[in-house]
């Protein structure tokens, strides 16, 4: 689903109109529509009051996610926080590397 479509549902789930979102976002409800219609691009700044102001997760907007809260470091299991602690510290180079060959163990088993 597109962040576009999104953001008109957590508007319209909440009953609000586009006056009342766009005032919030301070812009106009005709800017704030393009958004909505997926015909101008939304600012991250704006993104992220939106995130704030449904208090969903910014993944739930962009809609990488359904669960509206998003994933939490609290959510994750201490061998997955581990695992997120130890990629966050090797190169780009070495990240890359990384994929390559998780890419190739996967092809290998199934």
């Amino acid at each position: 689903m597109a962040y576009y479509q999104r953001i008109r549902d957590l508007r319209e789930d909440s009953d609000k109109n586009q006056t009342e979102i766009a005032d919030y976002l301070g812009t106009t409800a005709q800017y704030y529509g393009r958004y909505e219609r997926g015909l101008a691009e939304i600012p991250f700044e704006r993104a992220i009051a939106l995130a704030e102001y449904y208090n969903v997760s910014l993944d739930y907007i962009a809609g990488f996610t359904n669960n509206k809260r998003g994933i939490a470091s609290s959510d994750l299991k201490d061998s997955q926080q581990e695992l997120i602690r130890i990629l966050s510290e090797i190169s780009k180079e070495d990240k890359a590397k990384l994929a390559e060959l998780l890419g190739a163990v996967l092809n290998a088993i199934e």
